[in-house]
């Protein structure tokens, strides 16, 4: 709980204006007064007084906070280490890995912070920051109860084309995948392992020949490159699922955290099935990630957009239930969503979880299609489906220009237990179309938002809400910038 205020009282200095503080130096109650976590601030301050050098404006609270965040989350890693032999089973096992796995990234975040060798924008320290703490908080057991087919992290707390290649775009490939020997590696975990000793600062490219690959794939290297041979053509697929023993985070088919990461042409599956709950097939905690005509397909959790920035174009996504969830910030842009036939009847294609309104956060929806998928057309009129529900209390999800199909229910949204941040969640929709697309009669709770005004959603374009005139040019993947 320490480390989780220490973070969250991070994002306050920066947006606050230096008139706030002043800067004469002051003592350590006025400067942790003007934080949402006081208590835990003063303690750490008052503990280290020659950690730090006064304090005379807010770039030194800052950094002083920074550093303390950081010195907590090595000393919380090292607790967590020293747990692995509480865990009873294999579940649990399985959910402390995760953890530690959680808690390695959370330094690796905060340390890019404070390295005066990485160049770190407000913007940048802000994702960064939102990360760590989605990172804690996905090894925190739910902390209400939700029914069995809803998702909770158990944890250790409580176990619950080649023309492509050709193009004048498309980098030459470094590495080649092709199950018939025609290539480097029959198998992307091989070709995977190359890269970690051929890769440099540049862009590593993995050219996957058309195939079906079943394997379960982590990527922690930077830059590195999926192209495929198109949707339907190059498929990796896998079959975990919380039913099947494994964690929700740990059941990706292909799960990437090392930043830069691009897939192209590729179909990512989970094939656990309707009923094995929770089974993500592509799980992003990749800064500046990039996924281009792509087909995503699952059940259940489909899609973990865990955290940092991310872009997804042109792709297809399927699932049932909360099938677009996570807590990165992220842009869906010309893509296709499909709701599938769920086993209980009700549908809910976004559940977003930001924890904090201080959280850069949400899932942007923008030009995209939503309909039935094959096998829900002919039942649509016995499945109930929504655009979200809060998954977390200050959820953030919007859908703008986009089509909506018949089968989105007239209320638009889904409650996720009672009265749960229906007054803190915020959910927009702007100028879509469709016969979905009414909002005549959605929910009229304090979070929702019929937008109206181009400036409010303009918020959530590729430009404002993910900065990516700064580095999507780059991947040449092709983008709508604003509205």
């Amino acid at each position: 709980m320490a480390l989780r205020a220490l973070v969250t009282l991070l994002f306050v200095p920066l947006f606050l204006s230096p008139a706030t503080f002043g800067y004469s130096q002051a003592n350590i109650k006025k400067w942790c007064s003007q934080t949402p976590n006081p208590e835990p601030c003063e303690y750490f301050l008052s503990q280290k007084p020659n950690f730090h050098n006064p304090i005379m404006q807010k770039s030194d609270f800052l950094t002083i906070s920074k550093k303390l965040a950081l010195e907590r989350a090595l000393k919380a890693q090292s607790n967590v280490f020293s747990l692995g032999p509480k865990c009873k089973n294999a579940r649990e096992k399985a959910a402390w890995a995760d953890c530690l796995e959680l808690h390695e990234y959370t330094h690796h975040r905060l340390n890019k912070t404070i390295d005066p060798n990485v160049k770190c924008s407000q913007t940048d320290a802000q994702t960064w920051l939102s990360t760590a703490l989605t990172n804690l908080e996905t090894c925190r057991p739910v902390p209400y109860t939700v029914p069995s087919y809803k998702h909770g992290f158990p944890t250790w707390v409580k176990p619950g084309d080649r023309k492509l290649l050709q193009s004048s775009s498309a980098p030459k490939a470094n590495i080649v995948v092709a199950q018939d020997g025609s290539g480097n590696y029959k198998a992307i975990k091989e070709a995977i392992s190359a890269a970690s000793s051929q890769s440099g600062r540049g862009r590593f490219v993995i050219y996957v020949k058309a195939g079906t690959y079943k394997e379960n794939i982590e990527i922690k290297l930077k830059n590195i490159m999926l192209v495929g041979d198109g949707i339907g053509k190059t498929i990796v697929t896998g079959s975990k699922s919380v039913g099947g023993g494994s964690t929700t985070f740990n059941s990706a088919t292909i799960a990437v955290v090392g930043d830069g990461f691009i897939a192209r042409d590729i179909t990512i599956r989970n094939t656990a099935g309707a009923t094995n709950q929770q089974a993500v097939a592509l799980r992003s905690g990749s800064d500046l990630s990039v996924f281009y005509r792509c087909s995503l397909e699952g059940y259940q959790d489909t899609l973990y957009v865990h955290s940092q920035r991310q872009f997804y174009r042109e792709c297809d996504i399927y699932g049932t239930v909360d099938f677009i969830f996570g807590n990165a910030t992220v842009v869906l842009q010309n893509c296709n969503i499909y709701a599938r036939y769920p086993p209980n009847k009700i549908n809910t294609l976004t559940a977003q979880g930001r924890t904090d309104p201080n959280q850069n956060t949400g899932i942007s929806i923008h030009e995209c299609t939503v309909k039935a998928a094959s096998d829900l057309v002919a039942s649509q009129s016995s499945v109930t489906t929504y655009l979200g529900r809060p998954w977390r209390e200050y959820s953030r999800t919007i859908f703008m220009k986009t089509y909506l199909d018949s089968l989105i229910a007239p209320a638009g949204w889904m409650k996720w237990s009672g009265n749960f941040a229906l007054n803190t969640l915020y959910y927009g929709e702007y100028a879509n179309t469709g016969l979905g697309s009414s909002t005549a009669n959605r929910v009229n709770w304090p979070g929702y938002h019929v937008i109206t005004s181009a400036s409010i959603a303009s918020q959530y374009t590729i430009t404002n809400f993910i900065s990516g005139g700064s580095w999507l040019p780059a991947t040449n993947v092709p983008y709508t910038a604003d509205l």
